[in-house]
């Protein structure tokens, strides 16, 4: 191909390359991009069409698309999860049940997997930017809890897992929220009336990202009690997701430590 008939983007590109402005992975991963559909930014991933991946989704919006397995069959996620990694972007799958991980695992063995939190992701190694401290109520709240932590480590933003502080036990919190110390946000995962938040909002001058769990009996209403306590928070620096939301709250808390690095 000659430097005429190559398009003024692709001639940009190699320039950056040769003089040492991008990275050759950096080159390569905008070269795949634009290889996406320019009208749509998405692709068919399996021959019946019924999953469009947004492979553009990165170069609009900082990350690639997480693919949320309910729904997907076997096949499908596997072929997901794979055209991710062809691309070279970061995958992360979430709500996985036990026989989406073990195909998951035995088509991808490089991929990590947290049981808990139900969730497969495989990241490229890349530096750690920011700081969030994921804190949980009570070991009940751990599944989403764990849901935040492994967004945050697909992101790639440095985390710490506060376990077992609900306001049944202040002391408990109070014993570990120096491990707040330094973070761009904390997300605060609580069933039950939902409490904590506002409690910890008070000790950090960040953004607390409040998850409500469906943990409780009866009157927790699914979670919807644990909600409207979080909604009603008189902490000026709360916002609350939806109900046992890991991952948006992990999401949210992780866009807004990167954003904040001094």
């Amino acid at each position: 191909m000659s430097a005429e008939s190559a398009s003024p983007d692709l001639l940009l590109l190699l320039q950056r390359l040769v003089t040492g402005e991008q990275s050759l992975d950096e080159v390569y991963q905008a070269i795949s991009r634009s290889r996406c559909d320019d009208r749509l930014g998405s692709v068919a991933v399996n021959p019946q069409g019924d999953v469009r991946l947004d492979l553009d989704r990165e170069r609009r919006c900082g990350y690639p698309e997480v693919i949320y397995a309910p729904g997907k069959s076997v096949e499908a996620l596997v072929q997901t999860f794979q055209r991710l990694l062809t691309e070279r972007q970061n995958g992360l799958a979430t709500r996985c049940s036990s026989e989406q991980i073990s195909a998951l695992q035995a088509q991808v063995p490089e991929a990590i997997v947290n049981t808990v939190a139900r969730t497969v992701r495989w990241n490229r190694a890349e530096p750690e930017s920011g700081k969030v401290a994921v804190v949980a109520a009570g070991t009940s709240d751990r599944p989403i809890a764990e849901e935040a932590v492994e967004t945050l480590r697909w992101m790639n933003v440095s985390v710490d897992l506060v376990m077992d502080v609900g306001v049944a036990g202040p002391q408990r919190f109070l014993q570990e929220k120096h491990r707040l110390e330094g973070a761009g946000a904390v997300v605060v995962v609580a069933g039950m009336e939902g409490a904590l938040p506002s409690v910890v909002a008070g000790w950090v001058a960040c953004p607390v990202i409040a998850v409500p769990t469906s943990v409780g009996y009866g009157a927790s209403f699914g979670g919807l009690t644990a909600l409207l306590g979080m909604l009603n928070s008189c902490a000026a620096n709360v916002a609350v997701v939806n109900i046992d939301a890991g991952f948006k709250g992990g999401y949210l808390a992780g866009m807004i430590a990167r954003q904040t690095i001094q």
